[in-house]
Order: C-alpha cells, then structure tokens, then sequence
C-alpha cells in the first residue's frame, strides 16, 4: 500500500481513498445511537449477534459494547463478491456458528448492504433453524435507485452507491483498518467514477 499523506488539517487521508465520507467521530456517535435503539428494543433479553465475515468485526465490536445487556457473540460467513467489484449473484454461506440458533433473540451484523441478496438469503437459512427472532443491522446501506431485496432493521447511513472501503470495508482485504468509510478511488479497481 501506498505511503499515507495527510490533506489540510484534517485526518491522514490513504492515497487510495478518494474522498472521506464518514469520519471516526460520526462513526462512533452513530454506533451509540444504534446501540441504544437496538438495547431499548430486546428490553434485556439476551441477545446472540452473528457477525458476517470478516468485514463485520470492527463494527461489530464497537456495537456490542454499545448496547447494555447480556450478550453473546459469534460469526458466519458468507460471501457473493469475493476479489471482484461485482456481485456473483449467488451467495455461499462459508462458515457456520458454533452457538446454537434455536430459540434464540438473533442480530445478524454486517457493514454494507447493497443488493440485499446476502441477507435474504441468510434470513431463509436462519429461519430454518427456529430462532426466536432474527434482525438485522448494517452499518451502511447504498442507494441504488432500485429497492434491495432485503430490507436491514437497523441502518447506520445511507451513502452513495461508490466502492466504500474502511472501518472493516475492504477491496481485496485491503483497507479495513483505515479508521474512517471512504470512497476508494476507481483507478485502484478499474471502475469508474459511479461504480462501486
């Protein structure tokens, strides 16, 4: 990766990143307000939340310690873009969790919901599986111009439909420690300026 350089007075800016959409202070503020929201809704239960790999984990853990109350944590993976800008339309659920799903109050954790495939179909795998409740929250969801297929019940931002990498986003698992969400630059993946 290239050398970062620092723009103006703000934040050290990767030279890969076009712009900074979200800064780490708006990040956190938001994190809280959904921490919030989701602690006032489970009225504390206890909650299992299911993180989808590996973009899901900063994320994920700034939330879960966000909400008061018991909470259990685990992962699953599933994946429909791979090294690719574009999704293959299909999705492979890759890893499975380890705690049990039966009966229990599930919120299922992602960072980016696009065309809403990934979660429509983890929502029919979960289901199968007799949870009491499954929802789902992502921090970001892009505007398409077309509705997605799945609806998130919990949604940090909407944000534009751009390839967004940082704060556990990536291209080609790059880029998730950048501790902002930015626009990647379309050099770096070969699209254009309104690909994502």
């Amino acid at each position: 990766m290239a050398e970062r350089k620092r723009r103006d007075s703000g934040p050290a800016i990767h030279p890969d990143v076009e712009s900074v959409l979200l800064d780490a202070g708006t990040l956190a503020r938001r994190v809280q307000e959904l921490g919030a929201e989701i602690r006032a809704d489970y009225g504390g239960r206890e909650l299992l939340m299911l993180g989808i790999l590996r973009g899901a984990l900063v994320f994920m853990v700034d939330l879960m310690r966000a909400i008061d109350g018991p909470v259990t944590v685990d992962f699953l993976s599933a994946a429909s873009y791979g090294a690719s800008t574009q999704s293959s339309g299909s999705v492979m659920i890759e890893q499975t969790p380890r705690e049990p799903l039966a009966g229990r109050d599930i919120l299922v954790v992602d960072t980016v919901l696009d065309t809403g495939l990934t979660l429509r179909v983890l929502n029919d795998w979960l289901g199968a599986r007799g949870p009491a409740s499954v929802r789902y929250c992502v921090l970001l969801e892009k505007v398409r111009g077309v509705p997605p297929l799945f609806r998130a019940d919990y949604v940090g931002f909407t944000t534009p439909d751009r390839w967004l990498v940082g704060y556990g986003c990536d291209y080609a698992q790059h880029y998730r420690n950048l501790p902002y969400v930015g626009v990647l630059r379309p050099s770096v993946y070969g699209g254009t300026e309104a690909s994502s």
